[in-house]
């Protein structure tokens, strides 16, 4: 055992227990074919169209209280599609690649079986947290797409809170809804600026950082400097047990 006294291990779900990239890359793929074969766009329009958007989820910043997450996303689509070409069926456009793009993504969010295996293994040990950022609507769409809920002692979407991470608060709400304290419990995840540093900043017993180079590049010397580095959630129990 290379770590003791662990009574809860914290996960995130995006690129973590869930291959996010891997879904959205497959739903752009789905609307690339569309464009394509229905309203004949060239490959150059559509690979600047879906660069476009995905730009603008990157950088994406709403009240969700104010604004609908799916009708904001919609959007994104029909600005898109009218800055590559101006079209008088753009709306209808938009919401037809949001809605593909939408629930392709949500076919191919999978938690794989030996992912399932292993969480319930681990479970046996101590307790479980799912703690992902992210809108409210969204990441539930996605834990209910991947169906997690039943391999976790409580699940904190932090959407849902004042902070996300790597604010020490969420962290802290965590471990009193399990009744641990910080120094008993693990992050695990596959942001350095979130879930490695939001650790760190919580005072949590220990940091683990998925580096699976295929999403993220390698990194020698990551900063913040996680506990432990795996190339996958897989060699988690190597750490724990």
């Amino acid at each position: 055992m290379v770590l003791s006294g662990v009574k809860a291990v914290f996960f995130d779900l995006d690129n973590t227990l869930i291959d996010t990239a891997g879904a959205s890359k497959i739903a752009i793929e789905k609307v690339i074919h569309l464009l394509k074969s229905k309203y004949q766009y060239s490959e150059k329009e559509t690979s600047i169209l879906c660069e476009k958007y995905q730009t603008k989820l990157l950088h994406e910043s709403f009240d969700p209280s104010t604004v609908n997450i799916d009708q904001q996303r919609a959007l994104y689509w029909e600005e898109v599609i009218q800055a590559t070409r101006t079209s008088a069926v753009s709306k209808h456009m938009a919401a037809e690649c949001y809605d593909l793009w939408k629930s392709t993504r949500l076919q191919h969010v999978i938690l794989a079986e030996d992912t399932r295996h292993m969480l319930t293994e681990l479970r046996k040990m101590c307790l479980l947290l799912l703690l992902t950022n992210g809108e409210k609507h969204v990441q539930w769409e996605k834990i209910d797409a991947c169906a997690c809920k039943s391999y976790f002692d409580a699940i904190v979407v932090g959407g849902e809170h004042k902070e996300e991470k790597p604010s020490p608060s969420i962290f802290q709400h965590c471990c009193d809804i399990l009744g641990v304290k910080p120094e008993e419990c693990v992050m695990v995840g596959d942001s350095l600026d979130t879930d490695i540093q939001g650790g760190l900043n919580a005072g949590l017993k220990a940091t683990v950082w998925i580096n699976n180079a295929a999403q993220m590049g390698r990194k020698d010397n990551p900063l913040p400097a996680p506990d432990f580095i795996i190339p996958s959630v897989l060699d988690l129990p190597a750490i724990l047990t």
